[in-house]
């Protein structure tokens, strides 16, 4: 690989290549533009540091998929923590009987609304298997990769994370 010998135009490369699906896998975890932004860079700035260990032969796009995806959960983590604290501090400083903020946008419509929430619901790892799979789009293999696990691990994940997701849903929502 020529990015791994030090050839910064073959990284360049391999970024304009993979920059979409990297943007959309930290957007799915950060749910905001600019923080997708900021952990899609970053995680290619880490990349880029950590070439050395990257086995050759192996496929880059899961094995950067996986530092997109560590470095969007860290920053939703973090935002999670920052948005707390901001509400607690509202709620101390607001005065008897003042309304509340308006509330954030809804989803497009109610079925993406009951699927993204029942999404949510589920544990971190079936997230993932079904994020990889199904939004964007990754063979087992590359789903594999990118959560560190066998390939026969994200069959038998996938279809228990479905079956936990299809236990989540509403009935009108998941009959359509």
């Amino acid at each position: 690989m020529r990015a791994k010998r030090g050839e910064v135009a073959a990284y360049e490369e391999l970024v304009r290549r993979h920059q979409t699906i990297a943007f959309r896998t930290a957007y799915l975890h950060t749910r905001s533009a600019a923080e997708a932004e900021d952990a899609t860079q970053e995680a290619f700035i880490k990349a880029w540091r950590s070439l050395g260990r990257f086995r050759a032969g192996a496929p880059f796009r899961p094995w950067v998929l996986r530092i997109v995806a560590n470095e969007a959960r860290n920053r939703a983590r973090a935002a999670g923590r920052r948005e707390r604290l901001a509400q607690r501090a509202s709620r101390e400083r607001r005065p008897v009987g003042a309304v509340p903020p308006p509330e954030a946008a809804l989803l497009a419509t109610e079925r993406h609304a009951a699927l993204a929430a029942a999404l949510e619901r589920l544990p971190e790892r079936d997230r993932l298997v079904l994020t990889c799979r199904y939004q964007l789009d990754l063979s087992e293999a590359e789903t594999a990769a990118a959560a560190g696990c066998a390939r026969g691990t994200v069959k038998s994940r996938t279809s228990r994370a479905l079956a936990r997701l299809r236990a989540e849903l509403p009935e009108e929502a998941g009959s359509a």
